[in-house]
């Protein structure tokens, strides 16, 4: 495998000093991970890239890197959203842009996980972050693990993206409109045999007994667990983290509820552990909101450290944010806020920004949810690109996967995406062999049909029995936000697709991305563009107490 000059430098003090040496000085990246196929595989590809982008720009390095991930968002979802946002401005909608499909460079992103064609977002976001694809249900690990086998973790973890930007000084953060434990953001921090350990009550007692620590706990001892991973590194932890989750870092004790708890007992814990005070006194300068009244009052330019719990589990819908009781922040107020923090640092940041409930608004069948929080997913990139200088900052859009969710018949231009199909020609609607009305969206399988009005909550239609099959629609608003369209094959819940994935990029490193490409090469892009490695390993040498012998 041809290695970058970070990784050849320290594979030189290997050779003069011997592997115990070596071990103690540590790389940035393990050898079971560089030497891994699918890593070496994909800087194959980069490489490959490399030469035949050679000359248009591909030398230039990124500063900052954001990551969007609009989890579940495959291409009909876009296409859609895209249309419906045009629609809202009173256009036809087909000739509507999101913002990241302006973006220079587009490819596409093979999905699959190592033991699954219809991937899980555990695997693909690890795959994403650490440049490895793994199997289904697993956290920051590769395909050696066993999914639920504590002991199978130890010598499988996977260094990510954050962590090595965390390393070399640059800022680092996470953002997600789901629980901040979910896979998605667990991917970044977590190593973990199962995605579902997001609080000690979650886990198995032979898990607890054999030292494993579920993913919460993870995230607040970030700083420190990365520290032991390598001698003589100190490093600050990541500085903005927001999400939803609360209840994984709270006790099981009404004592400890926060002013807008829904349950009796909202958090989870059985270990009696507070995380969100042991954050509080780990980071006595950080900044703790719960709430829109105090995520507005904080000020970026004098904010070390913002930590966000905004919701019991996942944040609203985007449309169902109004029904919040103390409020909640946008997707994109998340994102302003988090880039006024991190780009305090003069090294550059790292930031992951996750909207995951597209994803729960698929499963629940429920296309109007899932295209808002598209649109609003539109709107946090267009922040991100005015608030940073694309010559120095690499943003990346893509998903994890997609989902069944399909855009069929022959409605004519214009139609409303969310409507029933009006054909070309006429202003009638166009009937089924079967002589009914049908939608241009719909789902492959799922729960099927719900009429529930203006109802913006995606989830009420798990309160509802499952009914697949076709229905009359002749009186039924299909375009209200608490339509479920029809599913063909019954199931408790929609599920994911095997298809490719969008990616969208600009910034240095963007043409790498261009093409079809497995999934894990995002890693070895962001890495290659902001050399996330090369100084990783420097950081690292500069603490190691015989680097004066260092190439």
């Amino acid at each position: 495998m041809k290695m970058n000059k970070g990784m050849m430098t320290v594979s030189a003090f290997a050779l003069t000093f011997g592997a115990a040496l070596s071990a103690h000085a540590g790389d940035a990246i393990p050898n079971h991970q560089t030497m891994n196929t699918w890593y070496s595989d994909a800087q194959n590809a980069l490489y490959k890239k490399l030469r035949m982008t050679r000359g248009i720009g591909h030398h230039k390095k990124a500063k900052n890197v954001i990551l969007f991930v609009g989890d579940g968002m495959g291409i009909s979802t876009v296409t859609a959203a895209r249309i419906l946002e045009g629609q809202m401005k009173g256009m036809p909608g087909e000739e509507n842009f999101l913002s990241f499909g302006e973006f220079p460079f587009t490819g596409l992103s093979k999905t699959y996980n190592v033991d699954a064609q219809t991937p899980d977002s555990a695997g693909t976001m690890t795959a994403m972050m650490s440049g490895v694809k793994t199997d289904v249900g697993v956290i920051g690990v590769d395909e050696d693990i066993v999914r639920g086998d504590c002991s199978t973790v130890e010598g499988n973890e996977l260094v990510t993206a954050l962590e090595l930007a965390e390393i070399s000084g640059k800022s680092t953060g996470i953002i997600s409109t789901a629980r901040i434990t979910h896979a998605t953001p667990a991917a970044t921090y977590a190593k973990s045999a199962d995605r579902n350990w997001e609080d000690i009550s979650d886990m198995p007692a032979d898990a607890v007994d054999q030292g494993c620590e579920d993913i919460a706990s993870q995230l607040v001892n970030f700083e420190e667990n990365l520290e032991s991973r390598y001698r003589r590194l100190n490093v600050d932890g990541m500085e903005v983290v927001m999400g939803g989750g609360r209840r994984h870092f709270l006790p099981k004790d009404a004592t400890a509820n926060s002013p807008d708890a829904v349950s009796s007992v909202e958090g989870d814990r059985t270990d009696g552990r507070n995380l969100v005070t042991e954050w509080q006194e780990k980071y006595p300068e950080g900044t703790y909101v719960f709430d829109q009244y105090g995520f507005d009052l904080v000020d970026t330019e004098h904010t070390d450290r913002l930590f966000g719990l905004f919701n019991e589990s996942h944040m609203q819908y985007e449309s169902d944010r109004d029904n919040d009781i103390a409020g909640e922040p946008s997707l994109s107020e998340m994102t302003e806020k988090a880039i006024g923090v991190l780009d305090n640092n003069r090294k550059g940041f790292f930031l992951m920004v996750e909207s995951g409930r597209i994803d729960h608004a698929h499963h629940a069948g429920n296309a109007y949810n899932a295209l808002t929080d598209t649109i609003e997913l539109s709107k946090a990139v267009e922040v991100a690109l005015n608030n940073t200088d694309p010559r120095e900052t690499l943003i990346i859009v893509t998903a994890d996967h997609g989902h069944v969710f399909t855009i069929a018949g022959y409605p004519k231009r214009g139609n409303p995406i969310l409507g029933k199909v009006i054909g070309v020609g006429n202003d009638e609607e166009a009937l089924a062999a079967d002589g009914l009305p049908y939608t241009t969206v719909g789902y492959m399988n799922g729960r099927g049909f719900q009429d529930l009005g203006s109802e913006t909550d995606a989830d009420e239609s798990y309160n509802y029995p499952i009914d697949a099959g076709r229905k009359d629609l002749t009186a039924v608003d299909t375009e209200s936000a608490g339509y479920h369209q029809e599913a063909l094959i019954p199931m408790s819940s929609e599920t994911h697709s095997g298809e490719d994935v969008g990616i969208y990029s600009n910034g240095p490193g963007a043409m790498l991305l261009s093409g079809t490409n497995e999934q894990n090469l995002i890693f070895h892009v962001m890495d290659q563009s902001a050399r996330l490695t090369d100084k990783a390993n420097w950081a690292l040498k500069r603490r190691w107490p015989y680097w004066k012998y260092w190439d």
